[in-house]
Formats: C-alpha cells, structure tokens, sequence
C-alpha cells in the first residue's frame, strides 16, 4: 500500500517541521522522499512479532519490546490535523498492538493532540504491558511552525494536557522534546522532576539533545532515555548513542528509515534475507547496540508489518561490516 502523496502546501509544512529540529537541507529531502513500499517477501509477514527484536529495560523497571511504534504519521499532512483515514489510522495503532509492540511513542505537537486523542480512543484501556511515551515542549501556533518552548509552566501545563488526552493517571516515560535556548536546561528538566515526584511522571526522558545537554540533565534527574535522530545514513548522534549504552539509558532512533531515502547497498542484502530494504534498516538499527529501542511510524498496516518483520531478521558479521 503507498502512503498518501503530500500536497505542496503539506510537503512545505513537513519542511518546517524537519527544519525545526534539523538543516534545512534535511527538512525539504525528507518531505519530498516517499517511504519503500512492503517488498513482496513481506506480503506474508503478518505472522511477526516485535518480540522478536528482544527486550529493554527502561529506568530498572519498565521493560518493552525494543522494536516500538512512532505515532507522528497517524495525523493529518503536515503532521497537522486529523489523518485522512482516521479508521485506518486506528488500524494502524489496533495491528501495532497485536504484532506485539509494547512502546509506543507521541507527542502533544503531533496533531496536535490529534496522535494522543487517537491512542486513546483506540487502545484504551490499554493493554498492561503497553507503554506511551509522549513529549513535551513543542507548540505549533500554525502548521509550518514548531516552536521550542521549555517553560517550567508550559512543561507543566503540557504534561497535565497529555494526562488528559491519554487519560492515565501517570505517563510512563515523558520526554523534553527539544531544549529550548531560551530557557535554562536545568530549569526544563527541574520541572519535569517535580512533575516526577507528584506522581504524573514515571520516567523522564529527552529528545534531540548532545552529550554535554544530557550529562546536564542527569545533574538534575534521572533521564532513561534519549531520542535523536539517527539511521544507517545518518549517525550524527553516534556519540549520544554511545553514551547511553555506557549508561545504561535507552535510545530511541528517530528517522530511524531516513524517509525511505535508504541507500542502494541495502539491496543486495535484502535479496539475500528475502527480505525489503525497510526490513534491513531496521535490522541494522537493532544489531547496532543493545540500547537501540527503533520506533519507525506509518499510517498504513501494510508498512506496519513490513516494519515489524524486521524483528526477526539477523544480519551476519559481514553484512553488519559492510554497511558500516
């Protein structure tokens, strides 16, 4: 199944969303590419189970399945209103769930609201092992815009927003979605750890931070996860990767299939698997450290479970060393 073209105005928004936490660069190519469509080999991989990819254990507690689910797509274009298809965005969520996915990750920008509104409505009461990570501290005035807004008010206000959406007594793992330049880090990650201690907050997490941010953050709360982008094309946040799996702390890839620009030399060996390029991605992300917790979204169920077949596909040594 292809996923719904972007209109102009749609892709352009996409942009700026990708530009709010990347190059400019990055922002148009990844709103221009289209995603792989399920290779043929997958056509029968209904029967895979995001077990497969093995277990991680967030904050000494709370153990998922490392192969998630990212819910940003389930909206409308430009990550902006509700989706085109919202009963097969439901779809979406409902076949995440019975292939065994047990983290799935949003966001109150994505919509906004529209992702968290669409988790509930879908998945409530939610299975016992299902883990909803959100973030906090993105606001979009109008669809082109993301804006960073740290805040310990906002934080607080996003995070009590986010309550209610899901409606859960305590998020499980909630995440600062970006730093805000205007506002101390210190006094971002200090609300969320009183948001901790009142009970709203499981675990806290961050997103798109360097390793100096976060060694910041762990002077003022226990963080567990980080979530950066990073891929088979782009690493940039190797060091932040590294860096958690040292510590422990889990890492959420996110553009974890770079929006389907993969490169050429995934082919071959997918033809050796029988397998797609999306499928070895995948793989590769898993095989690269312990701590990887991949979390590719869609909005169709048909790159769902080519994404969650992946859970059972082995690299060997040597195709690991050959794409690096």
């Amino acid at each position: 199944m292809q996923e719904r073209q972007l209109s102009r105005r749609a892709l352009l928004q996409q942009a700026s969303a990708f530009a709010a936490l990347g190059s400019v660069a990055d922002a148009v190519a990844a709103a221009t590419s289209t995603p792989a469509t399920p290779s043929a080999a997958a056509a029968g991989a209904s029967a895979a189970n995001a077990g497969a990819s093995g277990t991680f254990t967030l904050g000494g507690d709370l153990k998922v399945n490392r192969l998630g689910f990212g819910a940003m797509r389930i909206t409308g274009e430009g990550v902006w209103g509700p989706p085109a298809n919202p009963a097969e965005a439901r779809r979406v969520l409902q076949r995440a769930v019975e292939l065994g996915v047990t983290l799935i990750d949003t966001a109150d920008a994505y919509g906004p609201e529209v992702s968290e509104n669409l988790i509930y409505e879908t998945l409530h009461p939610y299975p016992k092992n299902l883990v909803i990570a959100t973030k906090g501290g993105m606001v979009r005035p109008v669809a082109a815009r993301w804006d960073r807004d740290g805040s310990p008010a906002h934080l607080r206000a996003a995070c009590e927003g986010s309550l209610k959406r899901l409606h859960v007594e305590r998020i499980d793992l909630y995440q600062l979605h970006a730093p805000d330049p205007k506002v101390p880090l210190e006094d971002s990650i200090g609300e969320l750890a009183e948001l901790q201690a009142a009970g709203k907050i499981r675990h806290i997490g961050v997103s798109n931070f360097d390793v100096d941010q976060l060694k910041r953050a762990q002077a003022v709360a226990k963080i567990v996860s980080v979530q950066n982008r990073y891929n088979v094309q782009d690493r940039g946040s190797e060091a932040v990767l590294q860096y958690c799996q040292k510590e422990g702390l889990g890492f959420l890839p996110w553009a974890p299939l770079d929006s389907g620009r993969l490169p050429d030399n995934l082919q071959a060996i997918a033809t050796a698997h029988n397998a797609s390029t999306v499928q070895v991605a995948l793989a590769w992300l898993l095989a690269r450290s312990p701590n990887m917790l991949p979390i590719p979204g869609t909005a169709s169920t048909a790159h769902l479970e080519d994404n969650v077949a992946a859970a059972g596909l082995r690299l060997s040594a040597a195709e690991m060393a050959k794409l690096g």
